[in-house]
């Protein structure tokens, strides 16, 4: 039975990881109001069916730790980012939803030791094969692989 649970519970931050990148993006696109953005996700994205697709049940205190946590230390995290970046490249070059990821990755690994370094940088090479074709992937593995050696 704990076998089951840990799965259920590795699913659900796997599904609060992706939709806290999308309130992420959509907060950077819209300016959505922080507790606007929670809720809206919280009563039709989390667990919720739209258009016959089915969102994962997410784990909803984790999601908001994310959500609210990139949002609160986001200077601390874009400058941290800004520093594992290739010579040449600036935050406002990456696509916004690469950025998102990498925001959301660096706040885990920043605020987050109770999830293993390895695992924080794995899940979100998930997200970014979500979105992205392996090389992109590639660059989120580097780039959090980097800022984990600065920060843990």
């Amino acid at each position: 039975m704990s076998r089951a649970r840990t799965g259920n519970s590795r699913q659900a931050r796997a599904a609060a990881r992706l939709a806290a990148v999308q309130a992420l993006y959509q907060h950077e696109m819209e300016a959505t109001l922080l507790a606007r953005l929670l809720d809206e996700f919280h009563r039709h994205r989390l667990g919720a069916e739209i258009d016959e697709t089915h969102y994962a049940e997410a784990e909803v205190a984790f999601f908001d730790d994310l959500v609210k946590g990139v949002l609160a230390r986001r200077d601390e995290i874009d400058g941290l980012l800004a520093g594992k970046l290739a010579q040449g490249w600036r935050i406002e070059r990456l696509d916004k939803t690469m950025l998102q990821i990498l925001r959301a990755g660096t706040y885990e690994l920043l605020a987050r030791a109770d999830v293993p370094t390895g695992t924080a940088i794995s899940e979100y090479v998930d997200v970014a094969h979500a979105f992205f074709d392996p090389p992109e992937a590639k660059f989120v593995n580097g780039v959090l692989d980097a800022v984990a050696k600065a920060v843990r």
